[in-house]
């Protein structure tokens, strides 16, 4: 089974960054005034300080939803978790990343999916220990090598 580590984040520090508001995919545009507000990860992505971690993904069963190895996601343990929410979840000793399927609920099992084909859902029933450890809310990518 793949895995995810968690670390634990300092989230007392303020990290200011300048932001680039208009960022185009398309054509390219002018740069005007485009790093005249900033952003602070703190406060602008994080709501549960508290209780968000950082994790580094390992593996490559999420690649369809575009999370890789070595992708870090940010994780919010307050977040309430919902059908179809990418989550960390704790099965049986040991923490992975995927969706969550409780279309089966009725018939006494979820599922866990992964976002890759070369990967089968884990079946969750009752005797397994299990539970939703959080919700993955952002995820960081390096594209740089």
């Amino acid at each position: 089974m793949e895995y995810i580590k968690i670390v634990e984040g300092d989230f007392n520090d303020i990290l200011t960054l300048p932001y680039a508001n208009a960022i185009r995919a398309g054509f390219p545009s002018p740069g005007e005034g485009c790093a005249n507000e900033s952003i602070d990860f703190n406060r602008d992505l994080i709501r549960h300080p508290e209780a968000t971690f950082y994790g580094r993904v390992y593996g490559d069963s999420m690649i369809d939803a575009g999370i890789c190895d070595g992708d870090i996601a940010v994780i919010d343990r307050l977040a309430e978790a919902s059908d179809g929410d990418i989550v960390v979840a704790y099965i049986n000793d040991e923490f992975t990343i995927k969706y969550l399927d409780t279309t089966h609920v009725p018939d006494g099992y979820i599922l866990l999916r992964p976002a890759n084909r070369a990967f089968e859902p884990i079946r969750i029933n009752n005797d397994d220990d299990f539970k939703v450890w959080g919700v993955v809310i952002w995820t960081i990518k390096k594209w740089k090598k």
